[in-house]
């Protein structure tokens, strides 16, 4: 049996190196167009010529969406654009619209097809129907239980790929229309102004009800953490984190945790005292709750934001290494910290060192009070070897 695939989000070339240094087996992105992250910052095909040359350098895969819903006007251009990610090496696209598999099958173009969430395929006939088109794998849409799942994979024999981690939508996976109606942004053709994460006030018979909070619909995010032992055992082949607009910081330390937790039930040594502190680690990376939504069984009232929430920046994320010589440590900082602080040094395959903060230096030597201005380059004493792209973070109690 092969070992569960970790598929990590690249909303930039940044991201990408970040997730695959930190434990990915493979990355998703989108293109400059047909992709549904319109916002992210995309790659241009010279970028995904150099996404798989590097990717593939580690023997890692790179997937790319072609995912929105296609009008008239988005199929102009189609069939050279899959072609050119054909001579780019791509391992896969991710598609919601037939018409892309039939372009790729007519053309004779040779990427291996996924079926995005934006599907919705949530049943094992609808698996079956993608089979029979010669899609190799299937996303299938959040809303899918445990029950659900192995019945799909006992009966299909597919490849199947689920969410792991990260932000759900209101509706079924990206089926949502409300973008469309408040900003005319539409949501199935990478617009998404995500209106399920507005405050509403209230009202009846056009009378506005006075109420201490306003009302949300926003879900609570997804946390899937606890359940990878079940995942692997019923067969499960990838598992999805779901952030392409999110931080370098964020993608490091998602991928990290998941990672470890994941080799570590291959090898037997996930407890769950490492499970509970990687719990804690998950929850203060992110600025919302999460919870494992359908997968065990159907959300209710406490796996949903309906009275308004608190959304607190994360300051946890302090600077990035850049290099060390030896006896000093060079890091771009990020947050405030100071000497004296207790930090954490994290890294893609090593334990997670703690240190007390000594002397701050700026980069010509003069000592600061205090490291108070993001960006800014600092120097200070540290004992152990540290490695460019190493992060540091405030200690995680």
């Amino acid at each position: 049996m092969n070992k569960i695939e970790l598929l990590a989000p690249a909303g930039r070339m940044e991201n990408l190196k970040i997730a695959l240094l930190y434990g990915a087996d493979a990355v998703y992105f989108g293109g400059r167009n047909y992709s549904l992250r319109a916002n992210a910052k995309n790659f241009s095909i010279d970028d995904i010529r150099e996404a798989c040359e590097y990717a593939h350098s580690l023997n890692k895969k790179v997937y790319v969406t072609v995912n929105i819903v296609f009008h008239n006007e988005d199929v102009i251009g189609l069939v050279d654009y899959l072609k050119e990610l054909e001579e780019c090496g791509v391992d896969a696209i991710i598609v919601s619209d037939p018409l892309v598999i039939n372009i790729v099958h007519e053309n004779k173009i040779n990427i291996p097809i996924h079926i995005s969430t934006q599907y919705s395929t949530v049943n094992y006939e609808a698996v079956k129907f993608w089979k029979n088109l010669g899609v190799e794998r299937v996303v299938l849409g959040r809303e899918t239980s445990r029950e659900e799942i192995k019945e799909i994979i006992d009966k299909t024999g597919v490849e199947i790929e689920t969410f792991v981690h990260g932000a759900m939508c209101a509706s079924y996976s990206g089926r949502c229309v409300l973008s469309n109606y408040f900003t005319n942004r539409d949501a199935n053709r990478g617009g998404c102004a995500q209106i399920c994460r507005w405050n509403f006030g209230m009202s009846h018979d056009s009378e506005k009800l006075e109420a201490d909070t306003d009302f949300t619909m926003c879900s609570k995010d997804l946390c899937m953490l606890e359940n990878i032992p079940d995942m692997i055992n019923i067969g499960i082949s990838s598992l999805k984190v779901e952030g392409r607009m999110r931080s370098i910081y964020y993608v490091a330390t998602v991928i990290n945790t998941y990672r470890r937790a994941i080799d570590e039930c291959y090898n037997g040594t996930l407890t769950k005292e490492k499970i509970d502190y990687y719990l804690k680690v998950l929850g203060r990376v992110a600025n919302r709750d999460s919870c494992p939504q359908f997968y065990n069984r159907f959300p209710e009232v406490f796996e949903q934001y309906f009275l308004g929430r608190e959304e607190i920046s994360n300051q946890d994320y302090l600077g990035i290494v850049n290099s060390y010589d030896g006896e000093y440590v060079t890091l771009t900082q990020k947050n405030y910290f100071k000497s004296g602080d207790i930090v954490e040094f994290i890294s893609p395959d090593r334990a997670i060192i703690e240190y007390v903060i000594p002397d701050v230096y700026d980069i010509d030597g003069n000592k600061l009070e205090c490291a108070r201005h993001p960006e800014q380059v600092v120097r200070f004493k540290l004992p152990f070897k540290v490695y460019e792209y190493d992060m540091m973070r405030i200690k995680v109690k």
